[in-house]
């Protein structure tokens, strides 16, 4: 019997998390015991607002928006805040549009990492996921850059399971644990929950969503 289509909506700020998003859809449809198949639709659009101004859905619908909170320096903390103002105004323009937080911090290499091995000490720079990418995935990229070339991570994600994205959500989960056992603050914006120390997510939130409806969590 056929299985029944669920769709899932994302906006993404590069083409990492594309890539990711349709391996992801493409191993669940893989997968044997999963009780759905599943569209990911996905597109690279910073703006969260002009992604929704492109929808022509109009029954209500989440949109999950992957991005990063790379540093508490002002202007990366300005660029987080002007797109959590963005989520939130897209919104408020008449189509039944929830949009949900996707966030890394410090970047979505925090989550690839996480597929493969934990990663709780703070960094101070992007750069310095470069070590544990390296260490996970068994390669010898020499910086971000070469990394995130499609051969190059495509290769990486040729790596991956389910079982491996389950370990994800399982490890980031913990982070977040961690953080509340800590006593860190969780910050509020514009209904927006987050932390700012590193390591935190929560694009965890929504692909333990995905694999739970899909009965593969």
């Amino acid at each position: 019997m056929r299985k029944e289509k669920r769709t899932y909506y994302f906006s993404v700020e590069g083409e990492t998390e594309k890539w990711y998003l349709d391996w992801l859809q493409n191993a669940i449809n893989a997968a044997p015991e999963a009780t759905y198949t599943v569209k990911l639709d996905c597109k690279i659009q910073k703006n969260p607002l002009a992604r929704v101004k492109r929808l022509t859905i109009l029954e209500k619908t989440e949109i999950t928006h992957v991005f990063d909170r790379e540093s508490e320096e002002p202007f990366h903390i300005k660029q987080f805040q002007t797109t959590l103002d963005q989520m939130k105004a897209a919104q408020a323009i008449g189509k039944s549009i929830k949009y949900k937080l996707g966030y890394s911090n410090l970047t979505f290499e925090l989550w690839i990492v996480l597929h493969k091995a934990d990663c709780n000490g703070p960094l101070t720079h992007r750069s310095q996921y470069l070590i544990p990418l390296n260490r996970a995935y068994g390669e010898k990229f020499e910086n971000l850059e070469q990394y995130k070339q499609a051969d190059n991570f495509k290769r990486v994600l040729g790596k991956l399971n389910l079982e491996d994205v389950r370990q994800a959500v399982r490890r980031a989960k913990d982070i977040m644990k961690r953080n509340e056992d800590s006593g860190y603050k969780l910050q509020q914006y514009k209904g927006y929950n987050y932390y700012k120390q590193n390591p935190s997510l929560s694009i965890w939130e929504t692909v333990e969503k995905i694999l739970s409806e899909c009965g593969i969590l």
